[in-house]
């Protein structure tokens, strides 16, 4: 299947999912979120297919919601531009799914990047990587993110990181959980933990995360929560002029109240 957003390759018992807009930061839109979806229903269809690795470009794997394409319609609904419903449906999928989910990081992961990350099984990440919940600084919140990045790193720590909007390094990131694995050679990384994976029973898989997921529980209210929310954020004028001036001057929110202040 060809993809407008993803280059899609296939091994041994493996889909590789590399996503590919780099032109527009490998930001997250609607197409995006359906071709993800689209290429999961493939790797499930397939008896053969074990592992999904999700990645990006060298140096850049997401940068979240897709600015550019929310300021081109102003008039739209945000949530059905940026395919927030399908984006926080992909998340869950990515917990419930029969195959395991495995997300190679070498690059910076900002935003909703972070959603694809947190939710997946086993992260593999090089010392190249940088991690970040910038949305604050737009005047939004990383709402349907946090129950995926709770779940794995603890309140306090999605906490402080949606509070600070900074950076943490590789390191930190493994230090929190985040990252399961540090390495130097994703590839030769994966080779071993498949050797592991590919001993498991698909049937085991399912019952793995059925099993967890009951016992960490995201349920429709929190889904149906995050969604509102985020729809809700992003609906609002300011928000939406800032996304537009950044997406169409560059200009950074704080930018503009200092140039305000300064007249």
């Amino acid at each position: 299947m060809n993809f407008e957003t993803l280059i899609a390759t296939r091994a041994p018992r493996l889909l590789r999912l590399k996503i590919s807009r780099p032109h527009h930061g490998n930001s997250i839109n609607a197409t995006l979120i359906r071709e993800l979806s689209q290429a999961l229903d493939g790797a499930e269809r397939s008896e053969e297919c074990r592992t999904v690795v999700l990645e990006g470009e060298p140096g850049l794997v997401c940068t979240g919601m897709d600015f550019q394409e929310l300021a081109a319609r102003p008039e739209a609904d945000p949530g059905e531009t940026a395919g927030i419903a399908g984006y926080m449906k992909l998340l869950k999928r990515f917990t419930l799914s029969p195959k395991i989910i495995v997300c190679h990081v070498e690059g910076k992961v900002i935003a909703g990047g972070m959603g694809l990350v947190a939710a997946s099984d086993l992260v593999l990440s090089t010392s190249r990587a940088e991690f970040a919940l910038s949305e604050a600084l737009w005047g939004l919140l990383p709402c349907c993110v946090l129950p995926f990045l709770i779940r794995r790193i603890g309140f306090q720590k999605a906490y402080a990181m949606t509070l600070t909007t900074r950076s943490i390094s590789a390191q930190e990131a493994l230090a929190i959980h985040l990252v399961d694995e540090l390495t130097q050679n994703l590839d030769e990384s994966l080779r071993k933990l498949t050797l592991r994976l590919n001993l498991l029973e698909h049937e085991t898989i399912s019952d793995l995360k059925r099993y967890f997921h009951k016992l960490w529980t995201i349920n429709p209210e929190m889904e149906k929560l995050a969604v509102q929310e985020i729809t809700r954020l992003a609906s609002q004028p300011r928000v939406r002029q800032n996304i537009a001036n950044y997406a169409i001057d560059g200009a950074f929110p704080w930018e503009r109240r200092d140039a305000v202040a300064q007249k």
